[in-house]
Formats: C-alpha cells, sequence, structure tokens
C-alpha cells in the first residue's frame, strides 16, 4: 500500500488518501492499482514508513520485478 497517511488512532488504525497497491511481479513491470481513500485496521499494519516522493517517482515501474515472497513456516512454534 502507498498513499498519503491523513490519520491513525491509538488502535494504529490508518487512513491513506490518494492510495495505491503495488503489485509486483517476477514476470512483468509493477500493476499499479488506484484506491483513493483507504482505511487500513490496525492489526494488519506491520510497517508505516516515509517515502521521499521525489526519489520514488524517478522509479520506472515498467522495468521492476520482484520474487515471490516464500511462505511463513509456523511449525517449529
Amino acid at each position: 500500500m502507498h498513499g498519503t497517511l491523513s490519520g491513525f488512532d491509538h488502535l494504529q488504525n490508518l487512513i491513506l488518501t490518494d492510495s495505491n497497491e503495488r503489485i509486483y511481479s517476477a514476470d512483468r513491470g509493477v500493476e499499479v492499482v488506484e484506491l483513493g481513500v483507504y482505511l487500513i485496521r490496525g492489526d494488519n499494519v506491520c510497517v508505516v514508513g516515509e517515502v521521499d516522493v521525489e526519489e520514488d517517482a524517478k522509479i520506472d515501474m515498467e522495468v521492476v520485478r520482484a520474487n515471490a515472497i516464500n511462505p511463513v513456516d509456523h511449525t517449529g512454534f
């Protein structure tokens, strides 16, 4: 998820405006799905970070590739 943090509460629920989802693939460029205003429940938040907008705009999303993340193994717990 990528967007402008417009609000949050004590449960870490987030309100994003101008938001989009970036879907990465090993075979093709990044697919950007426009979402607009989006509410994310706090129990689904793992990281919040600041993005340098000027540097982000320089990235050509058509050439970016990413391999799938390996599944989480919970058997060790």
